[in-house]
């Protein structure tokens, strides 16, 4: 049988306008029609950020829960995998980076795994207690990790709340590659990453992307390596190199085309459930 791969699209993330690109979808209306296009086109799991009224990234939990609610009110049929994240609002708490897991428990939430820089203008806080109080709750409520790591040092990090008991196994890793202040986006550097993975956390499953002009390598080459991948806006406002994305869908459709075109197929959303081990 031909190896199932796994599309997650990343519609929005926080920092895309519509300056940068008219076509970045913003409101709860605009992402649940966008996420509904995608899941068309062969997405298995949406990653989901929220905007205020001016367009800056917000944990709001209203936010949240309109945008899944109208998925799926107005497309009752869309069985996509919901991944909300638990950043994108460098002003949030603690508490308000998880409330919204708490009230809607979706099927995965993000969990990143370690401090860092971020884009050379501010602090990206993930401290152990929060992280600890994070992957206990997820436990609690249901929702799987989604591990975000944009360094070696997150899959470390992993290791060790695997080991305590902060996560549980099997875990799946979004490989963060490109990111400002993160590892570059090269293949070497993603060979590393899962070799890390796989000495340190045997048995999980990865997916990554690229950002910018990395974004092409590290898709290939993660179909190559046997990972599955993440497209869309949230990475890229950029189809190619001096033209705009006309949608995250245009992102989606040229992943399904290579995963196809290397001799894999697209995985349903049931199958990603079985793939990650969701319940």
């Amino acid at each position: 049988m031909a190896k199932k791969t796994i599309i997650t699209v990343a519609t929005t993330g926080a920092w895309p306008k519509k300056e940068n690109n008219p076509n970045v979808p913003m409101t709860p209306s605009e992402i649940a029609d966008d996420v509904y296009d995608c899941w068309k086109a062969g997405a298995a799991v949406a990653h989901l950020h929220m905007r205020d009224e001016n367009g800056n990234g917000t944990m709001s939990a209203e936010k949240f829960k309109e945008t899944v609610d109208l998925i799926h009110e107005r497309y009752p049929d869309c069985d996509i995998i919901l991944n909300l994240t638990t950043s994108g609002d460098l002003n949030a708490t603690e508490e308000t980076r998880q409330i919204h897991l708490e009230q809607i428990r979706p099927e995965m939430g993000s969990f990143d795994c370690g401090s860092m820089n971020w884009l050379h203008t501010s602090l990206f806080l993930n401290p152990p207690a929060f992280l600890e109080e994070l992957g206990k709750n997820m436990q609690e409520w249901g929702v799987k990790p989604e591990i975000e790591a944009f360094d070696p040092g997150m899959i470390a990090n992993a290791a060790y709340y695997l080991k305590k008991g902060v996560l549980k196994a099997p875990l799946h890793f979004q490989f963060c590659m490109g990111c400002a202040n993160g590892i570059p986006g090269s293949t070497k550097n993603l060979l590393f990453m899962k070799e890390t993975m796989d000495q340190l956390c045997p048995g999980s499953t990865w997916s990554c992307f690229g950002v910018g002009h990395s974004a092409m390598e590290i898709l290939y080459a993660a179909v190559a390596l046997g990972g599955h991948i993440r497209v869309g806006m949230e990475d890229n406002v950029m189809y190619a190199k001096g033209q705009l994305a006309e949608s995250n869908r245009q992102f989606v459709e040229r992943a399904a085309r290579v995963i196809r075109e290397f001799g894999n197929e697209v995985a349903t959303p049931d199958e990603a459930r079985e793939i990650l081990g969701l319940k």
